[in-house]
């Protein structure tokens, strides 16, 4: 049956301006690459497994083509025919749906998407892009900071509003949720957003700076849609989602409320590594990014380089091109720096991003020796220092939270 697969391949075509090109890491299981090329672009696109009685020219002529092999990387183009316009779920049900069941193959990953821009145009990407995060928080030129209470989950209404005050007044931007905490019984949603929005009030009064609440709404698509708007009554700026395990279909959705809302995204990238971590099978962050920055987020965790969680400052670096370049009319997403951070990275943090990064730091502002508030004045002091090309060690000379901070970690890089 190979013949039917093959003629998905068509090395030397020359994709059309219009055409969505997918690379694929290819490993068959005992039949040639090429024709495991063609099983790929068969099933992806108008294929089946075996010959067809009747198959119309014009169906032929939306078929997705093999135009290059290079050892186990696979270019495949697909006319935008077989795309519907603005839906994430039915393109990944073609690029990556069936395809990586198939027994012929031994793994199979997506790695990168070119998205032509007449497939762009149907999505409205970030509302507010970094330009406008900045200009609602009132910061310019430095990176922003975040934080999530430790431990993860446990904390009742008043300990959980306890931290936040205590970090917003040391100098931290954003309080973030963890992934895990939504509703749970110990500390309901609607109660936790009532009294941390009083201190975050509270808060800018104190410090003069504006402040603002990553509040996780995920949950069921309605109900995140009613936590959204709770969340714009009382005045905040920001919701926070678990986009993987939300999943695409809900993120479109709730991108569209927010619009409505006045509310910018916090997007956490939970999950992701159950698929992008191998790196012979499943897809790649690149994708991921890309997706979550058509669809509209304005904030996209993308890693450390330096930290606890997987991922080389390589991967890090292009993740962040991918949020920041110039991408038709989207906007661009601030990346998110988090996992294991805390303030002896931060100039490591700062040389590979630039400015325009959220720095997310937990365990580095709440494990500080001398509690939360010392903590997050440590964290604005190593990025103050790095901005004015001081070291640490010197700065911490007569900053006595930062010399506390380093004491206790130095320039350690957890694992």
């Amino acid at each position: 049956m190979s013949e039917w697969y093959l003629d998905f391949v068509q090395l030397g075509y020359e994709p059309k301006e219009n055409e969505l090109i997918c690379i694929f890491r290819v490993e068959p299981d005992g039949i040639s690459m090429e024709e495991a090329a063609g099983r790929v672009a068969s099933e992806s696109s108008v294929g089946t497994w075996t010959t067809l009685a009747r198959l119309p020219e014009r169906i032929k002529k939306i078929m997705a083509k093999v135009f290059e092999i290079d050892g186990d990387i696979v270019k495949i183009a697909y006319p935008l025919d077989l795309f519907e316009e603005g839906n994430i779920p039915q393109l990944l049900s073609s690029i990556a749906g069936n395809i990586f069941g198939m027994r012929a193959l031994r793994n199979l990953r997506l790695e990168d998407v070119i998205f032509p821009e007449e497939y762009v145009k149907y999505f409205k990407g970030p509302q507010f892009g970094i330009e406008g995060i900045r200009e609602r928080l009132k910061i310019k030129d430095r990176p922003l900071t975040a934080t999530v209470p430790k431990p993860k989950v446990g904390f009742d209404v008043d300990e959980y509003a306890e931290v936040a005050w205590e970090a917003w007044t040391g100098g931290i931007d954003l309080l973030k949720d963890d992934e895990n905490l939504t509703s749970q019984n110990f500390i309901r949603f609607e109660k936790r957003l009532e009294k941390v929005m009083k201190i975050r009030d509270k808060a800018e009064a104190e410090t003069g700076e504006r402040k603002s609440y990553l509040v996780n709404i995920t949950a069921e698509c309605r109900e995140m849609l009613k936590r959204a708007k709770l969340v714009a009554d009382y005045g905040n700026e920001y919701v926070m989602v678990d986009i993987i395990t939300t999943g695409w279909s809900a993120l479109q959705t709730i991108r569209d409320e927010c619009e409505d809302l006045g509310l910018a995204i916090h997007a956490h990238r939970a999950m992701h590594a159950a698929f992008t971590r191998n790196p012979k099978h499943g897809i790649s962050l690149n994708v991921i990014v890309k997706l979550a920055r058509l669809v509209g987020v304005d904030n996209m965790h993308v890693g450390t380089g330096v930290g606890k969680m997987v991922g080389k400052a390589e991967e890090v670096r292009r993740l962040t091109d991918l949020c920041r370049n110039e991408w038709f009319h989207l906007k661009p997403v601030f990346p998110v720096s988090s996992g294991g951070l805390h303030p002896g990275l931060v100039p490591d943090i700062i040389d590979l991003f630039g400015i325009d990064v959220i720095i997310q730091a937990g365990g580095g502002v709440h494990g500080h020796p001398k509690g939360t508030h010392a903590g997050a004045k440590a964290l604005r002091q190593a990025i103050d220092a790095t901005l004015q090309g001081v070291s640490l060690e010197e700065y911490a000379k007569e900053h006595k939270e930062l010399r506390e901070a380093l004491e206790k970690w130095g320039h350690l890089k957890p694992k």
